[in-house]
């Protein structure tokens, strides 16, 4: 009966040794994937971040060209610009539509 117990403890040890190097081996491959999956983060976060200042500088010129073009598109610089070119406001020309 004790050889029975001491084989039985044998292969125990054996699958306790498989299963301890098993689980040795899959805790070692998570902390790669996570290892490799945090720069992967990194550096995206990076990108990201560039981008973001890209859009913010982008925004700034797209504001000031509106404020460029409603300045162009303001009354007195259309009258300066036909009165330069020759052009006159006449009032007499200006026909007033209503719909009734």
């Amino acid at each position: 009966m004790k050889k029975n117990k001491k084989k039985n403890t044998a292969k125990l040890q054996k699958f306790e040794k498989k299963y301890t190097l098993v689980g040795t081996v899959a805790l070692l491959c998570l902390w790669i994937v996570s290892f490799f999956a945090k720069i992967s983060l990194s550096s995206i976060n990076v990108e990201v971040e560039r981008l973001d200042k890209e859009v913010s500088k982008q925004e700034k010129t797209n504001q000031s060209l509106v404020m460029k073009v409603n300045e162009l598109a303001s009354l007195e610089n259309i009258q300066a610009v036909a009165s330069s070119e020759g052009l006159a406001y006449n009032n007499s020309n200006i026909v007033i539509v209503n719909n009734q």
